[in-house]
């Protein structure tokens, strides 16, 4: 009962019967939305494709995407250096129109990310390496194949024919062997040839190691086991040609004894010197990790370097590239284009990076999270959750272009979050436990 002495209340705070005219515009409810492409629908984030991942792919393929090396320390940290830094906004700008194209290695890119080289990609859901190079070329982004992916350089040409396909290399001793591969990729129409040098030997890999990896997987008890939870990904698997490599007609064996039987030991900058004589087109070296050997790299011809510790499965608690990003950028840039990878999931990480000094950014695991979630649509999905996180980031920051975007625009904070314990959400919108280690 209302005081008395109390002012009167407003008419629109006077209780009543509701009348069904008022009730009608409330009850909208939604036609119910089935399948694969409503579910991505509602993916919002590249966590929430992880999630949607997880429950449709087996364990071993997907930990050998999710996982890193030892105890995925490397994985943890590059993440964490994205989430541990401040944006600084401009305000007051007139941000209706953004162009998220930028150039990189001579030629244009719709978004300024592209698609990293991974292996054994059919692995982990059967359109593989077809749904990547074409979703990167409808998307107008740079796509690049594995010498470990699990189709030829031939059959991603002709999936993507209008695509900008770029191929990864290993060198091996077999030095012919490598000719021939530098030979086809230059034959199929790539442009770029990244040459991966942080793989002396193979990582410690200890998820794989634990669930017993294969190539081709094996049907062993627990994985049948672990199939009946995830049939669609069996049928595909089963009713598809068996994995072939882009560098070996068929391989059977562990991950572990495939890796090392391709990675050569005894490369040094002089092979570097050989390589950059016998490809014409650009020449990029991937896996660099301290500032002199980025100066060296360029010494030796590159065209581009990519700062990256291989997505943290080589060496555990390597340098952090995000961290080495502005000491790199300060000496090398315009020298050469500098791009960056390992810890990406969001648009506002790759806006980070552009800011510190990097040309451009590459994304493995996240693509690789869309692709197992659902195929081509997948990475669809993925790729335009990225470009609408990175237009929103700009725009939210106030510039129009990336070349508008400094390190003005970001800050690094002092101290490491640790998103594993207490939840931090920025730039990745994870919950706690985002990095699943």
């Amino acid at each position: 009962m209302q005081d008395p002495s109390s002012p009167p209340l407003p008419p629109a705070l006077h209780r009543r019967m509701p009348k069904v005219a008022d009730l009608a515009p409330l009850m909208q409810f939604r036609k119910p939305e089935f399948g694969a492409a409503a579910r991505l629908r509602r993916a919002n984030t590249i966590w929430d494709l992880r999630d949607m991942a997880k429950r449709r792919t087996p364990r071993a393929p997907f930990d050998y995407t999710d996982g890193a090396a030892e105890a995925e320390i490397s994985l943890g940290r590059a993440r964490d250096a994205f989430l541990d830094l401040e944006f600084r906004p401009g305000i007051l700008r007139d941000v209706r129109t953004v162009s998220t194209a930028t150039r990189i290695l001579g030629k244009e890119s719709a978004l300024p990310f592209g698609i990293a080289p991974t292996g054994f990609t059919r692995m982990m859901q059967s359109e593989g390496e077809y749904a990547g190079s074409q979703a990167a070329a409808a998307a107008g982004i740079p796509y690049t194949l594995s010498t470990m992916g699990t189709a030829s350089i031939e059959d991603v040409a002709q999936a993507a024919p209008d695509g900008r396909n770029w191929f990864q290399l290993y060198l091996w001793t077999d030095r012919d062997r490598s000719m021939e591969l530098i030979s086809r990729a230059a034959a199929a129409g790539n442009d770029t040839l990244m040459v991966t040098v942080d793989t002396a030997v193979a990582g410690a890999r200890l998820r794989d190691v634990r669930n017993g990896l294969t190539i081709p997987p094996a049907l062993t008890l627990r994985t049948v086991v672990d199939a009946s939870y995830r049939p669609a990904w069996w049928f595909d698997f089963l009713t598809h040609e068996p994995l072939s490599f882009a560098s070996l007609s068929r391989y059977s064996g562990t991950v572990a004894d495939l890796v090392d039987s391709m990675f050569d030991p005894t490369l040094t900058f002089d092979d570097l010197d050989w390589l950059r004589g016998a490809w014409k087109g650009n020449l990029v070296v991937k896996g660099i990790q301290t500032l002199d050997d980025a100066r060296k790299a360029v010494d030796h011809g590159a065209d581009g370097i990519v700062l990256s510790n291989h997505g943290g499965r080589q060496l555990d608690r390597a340098p952090i590239p995000l961290h080495l990003l502005p000491r790199v950028a300060a000496e090398l840039r315009g020298k050469a284009d500098i791009i960056l990878d390992t810890g990406i999931m969001s648009g506002g990480d790759i806006v980070a990076a552009l800011a510190l000094g990097a040309d451009f950014t590459l994304i493995g695991r996240a693509y690789l999270y869309g692709l197992m979630a659902g195929g081509r649509r997948g990475v669809d999905r993925a790729l335009e959750i990225l470009g609408i996180q990175t237009t929103r980031t700009m725009q939210l920051l106030g510039v129009n272009r990336i070349s508008d975007l400094t390190p003005d625009h970001v800050h690094l904070l002092g101290g490491a979050t640790d998103s594993r314990n207490t939840g931090a959400t920025v730039g990745s919108g994870r919950p706690e436990g985002a990095l699943s280690l």
